[in-house]
């Protein structure tokens, strides 16, 4: 029997109302008005970096953001913004720790006694401590939510798809020639789980030579046009490789940014 993908329109079975998936409820005091999930087939592709971005975007517009970093086994989110501290709680509710502009976030390097500590962990815990992300933190008012999924289609992102629900996923990928095969996959996920793509934003697309400002394209010609024309998806951004901005990620001081490194954001933010 082939996963459910809550299309129910082209469905043969006979569900039932009650037998029907339904998304899992959020906490009491979570207000979460749209949900955007970052996706990515391979890791090393900077989808933390477009995650983060977005945030940073949104909170810069005026709107209330957030990101769950539910790549719980390479949790980067947190180091970004410069939180190193552990989240708090009480006996109904986690709380989300607040970055220095107002973004809150939850990740599992918030929840542990030293954030360097490896999660081993079998798939069905990873994803159920996703789950309990959306269920059991107490989000507040957020008008844009940003998911930053783990890399492939496993179990993780099989149950965000399935227990929250996502208006829409940007993809993120590299210009190499193997990753158009890797984004077709995670298109086709979307797809088959019935989720709108947004579209797709290229990161280490150039460098630019400090010297003449010509783009050096060190991972050879993009093939994302291609890719996203087969498919009939944007192209939102294709981003270069800035040194100075794995600096300042690392120094978790992204909220500094001055520059709008993601076009993209128009395409996200349509209130």
């Amino acid at each position: 029997m082939s996963e459910c993908n809550h299309d129910c329109s082209n469905c043969s079975q006979s569900c039932s109302e009650e037998n029907r998936p339904q998304f899992a409820q959020p906490h009491r005091l979570s207000n979460i008005r749209r949900t955007i999930a970052v996706v990515s087939g391979k890791g090393g592709v900077g989808k933390s970096l477009v995650t983060s971005l977005l945030a940073v975007n949104a909170s810069r517009r005026g709107f209330k953001a957030a990101v769950l970093d539910a790549d719980i086994t390479g949790p980067s989110i947190p180091k970004m913004f410069g939180i190193h501290e552990n989240a708090t709680s009480n006996e109904e509710s986690i709380f989300p720790c607040v970055s220095k502009k107002g973004v809150s976030v939850m990740s599992l390097n918030l929840l542990v006694e030293n954030e360097t500590e490896p999660v081993i962990w079998r798939g069905p815990v990873i994803a159920g401590a996703v789950t309990q992300f959306w269920t059991d933190v107490a989000w507040g008012d957020v008008d844009y939510m940003f998911v930053d999924m783990p890399p492939g289609t496993g179990d993780v992102p099989l149950t965000v798809f399935q227990s929250i629900p996502i208006e829409g996923i940007i993809i993120v990928s590299s210009p190499q020639e193997l990753v158009s095969m890797i984004v077709q996959k995670a298109v086709k996920m979307a797809q088959m789980m019935n989720i709108p793509i947004l579209g797709i934003i290229e990161n280490m697309s150039y460098i630019k030579c400090p010297c003449c400002g010509e783009q050096i394209k060190m991972f050879g010609e993009s093939h994302i046009d291609a890719v996203a024309g087969e498919y009939g998806i944007p192209v939102l951004a294709k981003m270069p490789l800035v040194p100075e901005i794995a600096a300042i990620c690392d120094a978790g001081s992204i909220e500094d940014i001055e520059q709008e490194f993601i076009p993209a954001a128009d395409a996200v933010f349509t209130d």
